[in-house]
């Protein structure tokens, strides 16, 4: 992948309710080995309201279609925490542009359980709606299984409406967005340029 085309400017600091700090950036295909370990560590409570499936982890096409994105089509922001040198991901957010419907696209969002709690999904949700409606999306579209209470209570606070899906057991949530400019810049963390700095 063109480095070039990395969207730094979506990199971002945040700091949560505790007040611990995350980083909450792009993904990239290196991120491959942390959004294995990220899928892993989620209890499976959280990976069946994420995949609705039990899976224990993501097979090699699955994790390969995560990691490798277009930024503008597929997007997907992950939170980071940081001990030193290693980081681990702690969220993830994206959207995909359906093929047939190029103004609409379907999200997903997961925290882990131990950052659960701490605003951190709707953050970024938030953030997922300002990038994706300045990349031209105008409707975003989600499954939700039905007992996902913290969900679906996200997405009502987020102005999403919530109907009855084709599948049983699951509701859709959908909200339209209107067009915006591009997002603005977001201040770094200290010292966390030269984790950004992926080869070519």
């Amino acid at each position: 992948m063109n480095p070039a085309r990395y969207p730094f400017e979506l990199v971002e600091t945040l700091r949560l309710k505790d007040g611990r700090s995350v980083l909450v950036r792009p993904i990239h295909p290196q991120d491959e080995p942390i959004v294995q370990s990220f899928v892993r560590s989620l209890s499976p409570r959280s990976r069946y309201f994420r995949f609705h499936t039990a899976i224990r982890e993501l097979d090699s096409r699955m994790l390969h279609a995560a990691t490798h994105v277009d930024y503008q089509r597929h997007l997907a922001l992950i939170a980071e925490s940081f001990d030193g040198d290693v980081e681990t991901e702690v969220a993830a957010a994206r959207y995909v542009v359906r093929r047939e419907q190029p103004r609409d696209a379907d999200f997903a969002v997961a925290v882990a359980d131990a950052w659960q709690r701490q605003g951190l999904a709707r953050r970024l949700l938030e953030r997922l709606i300002e990038v994706a409606a300045a990349r031209g999306v105008r409707r975003l579209h989600g499954d939700v299984l039905e007992n996902n209470h913290a969900m679906l209570n996200l997405a009502a606070a987020c102005g999403f409406d919530i109907t009855p899906a084709a599948e049983p057991g699951v509701l859709q949530v959908a909200r339209e967005i209107a067009p915006c400019s591009a997002p603005l810049l977001r201040p770094l963390m200290p010292g966390i340029e030269e984790a950004l700095a992926y080869p070519a």
